[in-house]
């Protein structure tokens, strides 16, 4: 019996399942400078807590085709900061999952400034 080990690609299988996937992606998109954490509301109305960016994943045979919500600071250079984010997403699948990326679709769906907005009035 021989006590080196088989080459790893010969010893079995690796499967990532897409939720860890999603989670890697919404991490780097979270890490870039000018994004940002939506407030939850409800009828307008602030519910307490956040949202980070979300993501969906899906693969094919030419890699993952992932799909990103975000939100970003205001003001901020949009175009500048969604490389940033293309980057690191496409950088970190690679060095994490060994994974390609064959699509990335970024949705800037809010922008929000400093300012902590207003309490809901009554009158």
């Amino acid at each position: 019996m021989s006590s080196e080990l088989a080459d790893a690609g010969e010893r079995g299988t690796l499967d990532i399942d897409q939720s860890v996937l999603r989670k890697i992606v919404e991490h780097a998109a979270d890490q870039a400078p000018g994004t940002r954490h939506r407030s939850r509301t409800v009828a307008g109305l602030g519910v307490g807590g956040d949202a980070g960016p979300s993501a969906k994943i899906s693969s094919g045979s030419g890699g993952l085709d992932v799909r990103l919500n975000l939100a970003l600071s205001y003001p901020s250079p949009i175009r500048s900061t969604v490389a940033d984010v293309r980057e690191r997403i496409t950088r970190d699948l690679d060095r994490l999952t060994g994974q390609q990326v064959r699509s990335l679709s970024v949705d800037v769906d809010a922008l929000q400034g400093d300012r902590v907005p207003d309490s809901p009035r009554v009158q």
